[in-house]
This record gives structure tokens, sequence and C-alpha cells, in this order.
């Protein structure tokens, strides 16, 4: 069964041209024989952020929403803070999967990673660095 998948990539450096992380998941989906319904790229703003989910959660055609950026620490990192705002339940083994999995290859560095996911509006919405 194919799923609909809408991706955004959320960085204030990126373009379509060099967002290698949104390449390597668009990759990834048609390998998986998914369909890739939609791919935006915005700022680390976090009402455009949410805009573009809410708009996306609205869609009955999209099963699924991956975001890619804005996961770590630093003053311009709200990507959980957004898909906060969408949410109506969370899904925290997803994140202590995600950290534990990456604690392989980076090591502690995996706990400054905020990677998440939740469910809205029936959506699975999953947040990776």
């Amino acid at each position: 069964m194919k799923i609909n998948i809408a991706l955004l990539t959320v960085t204030d450096t990126r373009t379509f041209d060099n967002d290698k992380s949104g390449a390597l998941l668009v990759d990834r989906i048609k390998e998986a024989n998914h369909n890739l319904f939609d791919r935006k790229i915005c700022k680390d703003n976090k009402e455009d952020i949410v805009v573009i989910l809410k708009d996306w959660i609205k869609k009955k055609e999209i099963d699924v929403i991956i975001t890619t950026g804005g996961t770590g620490l630093t003053g311009r990192d709200i990507t959980p803070e957004a898909i906060e705002q969408i949410a109506d339940k969370h899904i925290p083994g997803f994140g202590e999967i995600f950290r534990n999995i990456s604690l392989k290859t980076v090591g502690t560095s995996a706990i400054q990673s905020r990677a998440c996911a939740v469910l809205a509006n029936g959506k699975y919405v999953f947040a990776l660095p």
C-alpha cells in the first residue's frame, strides 16, 4: 500500500538545490514505493511551520508528515514547539527509539536531538533532525 507523505524541511539556509536531508528523504520515500504528496522548505519560524502543518493535516490525501531540521538546541530550533501546537496525542516512544539508534552512530551527542512524533487529525507527524 502506498502512503502519501508530505515533507517539510525547516531551515534558514537551505534551498531545494542544497537540501541534502530533504533529498535523502525523498529518495527513501521513493525507494519504499510511497508517494511524495508535497514538499516544502520554510524558515525556522514557528508560525510559518504551524501554518504549513495545519494545512497538511486538513488534507485527506496526506497520510504522514515528516519534518527535517529545527530539532536541535539552538534558539532557532523550534520544530518540536510548532508540532506541539497541532498535536492531538504524543508518541514518546519514537523519540526514545530515534535517540537510542543515534547513540550508536553519534555517541552521546544523541541526547541533543529532540526528534519527536505526534498524531494530529489522524495523521502521523514525525520530526527528524
